[in-house]
């Protein structure tokens, strides 16, 4: 079972933050490094000092780590046109010496979108099926070679398809909980499926629509990961879970419902039971990002137990 840290740097963290958080991922040997790609806070925090940008966090993260797997829960299909994100997203995986994973989603924050001026269509997912369809094209396409394509609402000519990632392949991530077009769109073009913030028994349900998913395209479910992202609470005694709990402005019992909270043993106890439903990795979703004694117990811990 890997175990991914999360981040949600729009409710208030600066790039220093998130530096700090990655090198403590790197340092206690966890897998990755991963964002969301949000631009408006959410909730009630104020999110001082503002918005970072996903990919220009994460530029700045592959040359001041080594190790750590890095990307996004998920970039927003509405923010950049595909022939861009390409460009950015190869660009970051060669600072990286090919460390990148690209998770891409339709969108689906309004308010962020009319904070920044940014459209906000309304046929996302078509979109994203042609987006998904571009990205991987350019960067499968063979050097010397162009890339056309002609849809709906993209079109491209004569692209020379550049630049290349450094990894034969950038695994692409595709999640959600629709129960036919998101199955669809990860049996074409992902590498890996996550189930965002979803019990055992829903994560076991779209899993399974998933790997059907992936036999009617032709390939093999096994050749897909498929995870979870969860918040993550743990403390070494009831107190310390308490305090943890409210420093994020959550209530125990809900936390221990909807995520991973309570003791090491609880938390490993309850990861065993995703295990058993299917899931591979866990997406470990921080949000107080100034405890890193938070990190060190879970490394030392939960991790220790399932490495």
């Amino acid at each position: 079972m890997d175990l991914r840290i999360f981040t949600e740097p729009q409710q208030g963290a600066t790039y220093e933050t998130l530096l700090t958080v990655a090198k403590a991922t790197e340092d206690l040997g966890f897998d990755a490094f991963f964002r969301s790609d949000h631009y408006l806070k959410m909730g009630d925090v104020d999110g001082l000092p503002g918005p970072t940008d996903a990919w220009i966090t994460l530029a700045g993260l592959a040359r001041e780590t080594r190790r750590i797997r890095l990307g996004t829960l998920m970039t927003a299909g509405t923010f950049r046109l595909p022939g861009v994100l390409a460009i950015q997203v190869a660009q970051v995986d060669q600072m990286s010496g090919g460390r990148v994973e690209l998770g891409l989603g339709a969108g689906w924050f309004a308010e962020e979108h009319q904070a920044y001026g940014i459209p906000f269509p309304k046929e996302k997912f078509g979109r994203l099926e042609e987006q998904l369809a571009i990205v991987t094209g350019l960067w499968e396409t063979k050097l010397g070679e162009t890339f056309d394509f002609q849809g709906e609402y993209y079109t491209l000519t004569d692209s020379p398809a550049l630049p290349k990632p450094a990894q034969d392949r950038i695994p692409v991530l595709i999640g959600g909980h629709g129960a036919t077009r998101t199955p669809r769109l990860a049996g074409r073009y992902a590498d890996e499926f996550n189930m965002p913030f979803a019990s055992i028994e829903d994560s076991e349900r779209q899993f399974g629509r998933v790997r059907e998913a992936v036999s009617a395209a032709g390939r093999r479910p096994e050749d897909l990961v498929y995870s979870n992202a969860l918040v993550v609470c743990v403390g070494k005694d009831d107190q310390e879970v308490a305090r943890r709990a409210a420093a994020i402005g959550r209530e125990v019992d809900e936390l221990k419902a909807n995520g991973l909270a309570g003791s090491p043993a609880e938390v490993v106890e309850k990861i065993g039971r995703y295990q058993e439903a299917g899931s591979q990795r866990i997406y470990l979703q921080v949000l107080d990002l100034h405890d890193l004694d938070h990190l060190e117990l879970i490394s030392a811990q939960v991790q220790s137990q399932l490495s």
